[in-house]
């Protein structure tokens, strides 16, 4: 898959992804509005029905950010590395057994959820191929984070950079 062209945030967001084998922390909100983080893989790909540039990571089934992120889709992620950090908020839209993605086949899901590993921690989707049984039973989901924002800038200037 091409590496997609990037807007600052996100090319800063890949490199420091890379420099931790994927580790960020995603934040969501819970019914009552306050924060729920947790730590997740992602990495930046191409979307599988638009081919715009997004932050992905993969959820199990049941889990709480997954109800969150269906509650309020809008969600930040943290990339960090080192002194080194980016945030990229933005919005999600969620691909997997419980959540289909208009215009996308849910037959692909395993494809794009192997996509997002190697998006996140490296290698090719090929090399992800012995999780497809435990994807499958565990209902993982694809989260695709649409970039709205992202800080700070390359300068390290807490204003932040708008990407749409």
């Amino acid at each position: 898959m091409a590496e997609p062209h990037l807007p600052e945030g996100l090319d800063r967001a890949r490199r420091l992804g890379r420099r931790e084998t994927g580790l960020a922390v995603v934040t969501t909100l819970r019914p009552d509005g306050t924060a729920q983080s947790s730590v997740v893989n992602a990495g930046v790909l191409n979307h599988p029905v638009t081919g715009e540039a997004v932050v992905g990571f993969v959820s199990r089934g049941g889990v709480r950010k997954l109800a969150h992120l269906r509650q309020r889709p809008r969600t930040t992620i943290l990339f960090r590395s080192g002194w080194d950090w980016v945030a990229v908020e933005g919005d999600a839209e969620l691909a997997g057994p419980d959540d289909p993605l208009q215009g996308f086949d849910a037959g692909d899901v395993p494809r794009l959820l192997k996509e997002v590993y190697a998006a996140a921690a490296g290698g090719t989707p090929d090399d992800w191929a012995q999780l497809d049984e435990v994807l499958a039973s565990e209902r993982h989901t694809a989260v695709l984070v649409h970039p709205i924002r992202t800080y700070p800038t390359a300068t390290g200037s807490p204003q932040g950079q708008t990407t749409r």
